[in-house]
């Protein structure tokens, strides 16, 4: 082989290399922001939270502000026990309302905070109480064609 092929493929296998050390280090920021990097925890309990999963959005305004981090069934109550994790700086009143929102028909679900007008904030660590779990469309659908009978 000759000294210039040898270069050549060492400056090839560099710069793939560099394109995968940069491209992990972009996932390093991506998930380090979606397992609680920088932000505090709270949990809800919802009745369903169909379409959404942990790593799923939770937005304010529409604006993504937190990332769904953990979701687990309460053998009790079978409701969805959920913990997600909300970017540092962002305040919520503690009677602020978090819902399972769709982002239409063929879309996924997302989570979404419906802030109060409490003067007060809600804690790292606090429950929201307020809670409304995900609307099943096809059963929507059903009592659209029954005529509203169930």
């Amino acid at each position: 082989m000759s000294s210039s092929t040898q270069r050549t493929e060492i400056a090839v296998g560099g710069l793939v290399l560099a394109a995968a050390i940069g491209f992990a280090a972009y996932m390093g920021q991506v998930a380090s922001f979606g397992s609680g990097g920088s932000g505090y925890e709270l949990s809800a309990s919802f009745r369903s939270i169909e379409g959404v999963s942990v790593g799923s959005d939770v937005r304010l305004a529409g604006v993504k502000v937190g990332t769904v981090t953990g979701i687990e069934l309460d053998p009790v109550t079978f409701r969805a026990n959920t913990t997600v994790n909300v970017q540092e700086g962002i305040l919520l009143p503690d009677d602020s309302a978090i819902v399972i929102s769709s982002e239409g028909l063929l879309g996924g679900n997302f989570v979404e905070v419906l802030p109060g007008g409490s003067p007060f904030n809600l804690e790292p660590g606090s429950e929201i109480i307020d809670t409304q779990g995900a609307v099943s469309l096809v059963s929507l659908l059903m009592r659209f064609v029954s005529g509203g009978e169930e």
